[in-house]
């Protein structure tokens, strides 16, 4: 299992329409073979963290290289974001309990 860890703080002067193109390029990750789940939180101080989740590394891999997510990822370069950190993690151990 790949879990991508994506931390980030918006620009300043961020234009409208983020949120909804992020709406949308997550849409085209949930089509991607191996997707599991994508979750986002922001913290009080500001920051943005989404973890998202595939079954393999090389699954999350062709997330990173598909076309609008390439071009999605210039636009936050280039528009939405100020910073930026992004990690791929692969799953060592998992414990899970439910009642």
């Amino acid at each position: 299992m790949a879990v991508i860890v994506f931390r980030n703080r918006m620009a300043p002067d961020c234009p409208e329409g983020y949120g909804a193109r992020s709406l949308e390029i997550f849409g085209y990750a949930q089509k991607m073979p191996g997707f599991r789940f994508i979750k986002m939180f922001t913290a009080d101080d500001g920051e943005r963290l989404a973890l998202i989740e595939f079954d393999t590394e090389a699954q999350s891999r062709a997330w990173g290289q598909h076309a609008e997510h390439r071009k999605a990822q210039q636009e936050g370069r280039d528009l939405y974001y100020s910073e930026y950190s992004l990690q791929i993690c692969e799953v060592v151990r998992e414990t899970r309990f439910e009642k």
